[in-house]
């Protein structure tokens, strides 16, 4: 047996850090808080590594938060190298870049907001004009100055040569181009992104997104990496994506997997990271750890804690 090792309390000051009250979440042994800092080691023993290749994944609801800062410092400081997320990342990053969102509530009139023209994703709400409208009015005009002189490009390749187009430095597509990160969205259709794709293709019928382009690329970075790492937020087809590919190298090799859904009706989203093992997507011997609860909360704790201990 394991020596035993006392559960402490925590103990608050003024002026505490980010980073030392992780530390503290670490010793208090307490549920959820301990997972916290288990997390936060996981990412840094990750991210010390220069070997381990780095993926992100997370769906697009995030991206109508604040929490979409926490991402782009993320990319900012390098402690990303792959991103593999879904349509609607794209179309709130592009919005919020032109227009606003505003604070609502969870428990406003969804009829009355309709007949208004807003729309609500949780608290959160997204009048037309902020979303749809000017998603319609600027992407069309992007699409025909890349895609001039090509009929077939894959996601990633779109996505950087509409983040180089974005000068903002609040915008995640601005600074994946800047540093060099790919971002690949396996379902490209689902979103006003891709519904604009599709707007446009009704008068170029040659056109055609590269989607093996993108797979062989994926193939590519994971087989080539003497080892892979990856901060996984929700679940979907973004989630999927990242752990399918690594199960052809034998699995990731550290994992931290943050989720507010439950395992016990068999989702992909409540699957936590003991199950990838079964399946040779994540390695037994890999460093890894699910966090349950909301990533609003828990990505900017995180992602706080390393900056600081990274100083």
């Amino acid at each position: 047996m394991e020596e035993l090792i006392p559960v402490q309390d925590i103990r608050l000051r003024s002026g505490m850090t980010v980073a030392e009250m992780v530390n503290a979440m670490g010793c208090s042994g307490g549920f959820t808080a301990r997972k916290l800092y288990q997390a936060v080691e996981v990412i840094e023993r990750m991210l010390r590594n220069e070997d381990c290749l780095r993926f992100l994944s997370f769906p697009a609801c995030i991206m109508a938060t604040g929490t979409r800062g926490v991402i782009v410092e993320m990319v900012k400081r390098g402690m990303v190298d792959v991103i593999i997320t879904t349509c609607g990342t794209l179309d709130h990053d592009l919005a919020r870049t032109w227009k606003e969102y505003y604070h609502g509530d969870f428990n406003l009139d969804d009829a009355e907001l309709r007949h208004k023209g807003i729309s609500r994703l949780g608290n959160v709400l997204v009048p037309d004009e902020c979303y749809g409208e000017v998603l319609e009015e600027r992407l069309i005009p992007l699409f025909e100055e890349i895609l001039k002189d090509r009929d077939s490009i894959t996601t990633h390749e779109l996505i950087d040569e509409v983040g180089a187009r974005i000068d903002d430095e609040r915008s995640l597509l601005h600074w994946c181009h800047r540093k060099g990160v790919k971002v690949f969205v396996p379902g490209i259709t689902d979103g006003s992104f891709g519904s604009q794709l599709w707007m446009y293709y009704q008068t170029h019928r040659s056109f055609r997104i590269d989607l093996f382009g993108d797979e062989q690329s994926l193939s590519d970075l994971t087989f080539d990496a003497p080892e892979t790492g990856a901060i996984i937020v929700g679940g979907g087809i973004s989630k999927h994506h990242t752990i399918w590919w690594n199960q052809f190298r034998g699995g990731l090799d550290h994992a931290v997997y943050i989720t507010t859904a439950v395992e016990y009706d068999g989702s992909l989203s409540g699957a936590q990271i003991r199950e990838a093992v079964s399946w040779g997507k994540v390695k037994e011997t890999a460093y890894q750890v699910t966090v349950e609860g909301d990533a609003t909360l828990s990505l900017p704790l995180i992602v706080a804690a390393l900056l600081e201990r990274e100083k």
